[in-house]
């Protein structure tokens, strides 16, 4: 006997034995599901309702088919009804915490979709029924949708365009794809560092790169600090999106604010171990005299210097390669049409090994990158400000 979907007869004699005998019974789990089991000891051997052939005189107990009981979490394991669908009369959602109120489970379990779809045709009666729209609700939706832009905004106010050189322009576009073509022509291998572990001669080397002064080999741990930041950083970001975001609004309206706060969270977080590394780049150089000049490049001619540009299309590159594979990794299993629980997970698992993969070697990058700007740019770092988008 499942106590979640009954159909019972009120009896004040019944209920009076029941009270009388609630300390003498067995309770398996220990709350009224497992005493029912033991006051109808006979339960399991009760004929299965069928309303189309009632019995007459009426038997005390009867046991409700699937029509009137299906399980969720017996289609999550077929990934199917065991009757037709359009026959169904209750679901029973019985996945413990992922019950179908909750906005992100309609993503993991596919009966949800029924339950949504009822609630949205629902009368408003009670808050949340008038087709799944709360009042209360929807002003914090609406606030929480507003205020990420308005923080990228301010940022981005203060970090661009209160200096027009930290503006991203056609020329800064040229010439980054100048670079490009010339380290092309030079055959010239691009830098990759490896996530933990980086070595302080891969570091020397990169150094020798953009300097002709004194060298600044960084820590052998300045890979594994990144790398760990970040991590903390994207952990940090989803748990305070899970926090704030309403949980009985609807999927969609869910998972739109999670991408949004998940993405500013991390943005802000990881972007300000960014200008750590920036400043620290650039007191490092102030203190061993380091150069401005770029030998590196010099060799190329008077007419390929680098144009060391604060809107870095490589950083562009790494913070866009995360969002994306992290959004695909999400729409996956809805893009390749998958609703089996379990697959959906595995497929998710595989996206996110991915994600971290690359959020590995990105973290690594972008930390390396803002301390060779901050060397770069010391000095100017007491009259210009350091353009946040860019590191």
């Amino acid at each position: 006997m499942n106590s979640g979907v009954m159909v019972v007869e009120p009896s004040e004699t019944v209920f009076k034995d029941m009270i009388s005998q609630v300390d003498r019974l067995p309770s398996y789990t220990g709350g009224d599901q497992g005493f029912l089991n033991s006051y109808y000891a006979d339960f399991a051997n009760s004929r299965v309702y069928e309303p189309d052939s009632p019995l007459t005189p009426e038997p005390e107990t009867q046991r409700l088919s699937t029509l009137y009981n299906a399980d969720v979490g017996l289609y999550m394991l077929a990934n199917k009804w065991m009757v037709d669908e359009k026959e169904l009369r209750v679901i029973h959602y019985t996945l413990g915490p992922l019950k179908p109120w909750d906005w992100w489970t309609a993503w993991l379990v596919k009966p949800v979709e029924i339950w949504q779809d009822v609630r949205q045709k629902l009368e408003e009666s009670l808050p949340g029924t008038g087709g799944g729209r709360n009042p209360h609700d929807q002003l914090v939706v609406k606030f929480l949708f507003i205020l990420p832009f308005c923080l990228l905004l301010f940022g981005y106010y203060q970090s661009c365009f209160q200096n027009k050189k930290d503006f991203p322009s056609v020329q800064s576009l040229c010439a980054f794809a100048r670079r490009g073509r010339h380290k092309y022509k030079s055959e010239e291998a691009l830098p990759s560092y490896l996530a933990v572990g980086v070595s302080s001669s891969t570091f020397s080397t990169s150094n020798q790169r953009i300097s002709n002064g004194p060298h600044l080999k960084l820590p052998s741990y300045f890979g594994a600090i990144a790398v760990l930041i970040c991590f903390m950083s994207a952990g940090v970001s989803l748990a305070f999106a899970f926090t704030i975001i309403p949980r009985q609004i609807m999927p969609w309206t869910g998972l739109l604010l999670m991408f949004e706060w998940t993405f500013v969270a991390f943005f802000l977080l990881f972007g300000s171990y960014l200008r750590f590394v920036y400043r620290w780049g650039s007191i490092s150089a102030t203190h061993v005299g380091y150069s401005n000049s770029d030998s590196s490049e010099n060799h190329m001619g008077t007419g390929h210097q680098r144009n060391i540009s604060d809107f870095d299309m490589e950083a562009t590159f790494y913070w866009t390669g995360m969002a994306v594979i992290a959004v695909i990794t999400v729409f996956s299993p809805t893009i390749l049409g998958i609703t089996a629980l379990f697959t959906k997970l595995g497929l998710m698992v595989a996206g996110g090994v991915l994600l971290a993969s690359f959020m590995t070697y990105a973290s690594v990058h972008l930390a390396i990158s803002a301390f060779h700007k901050g060397q770069k740019d010391r000095n100017g770092s007491r009259t210009r400000r350091i353009c946040f988008w860019c590191l």
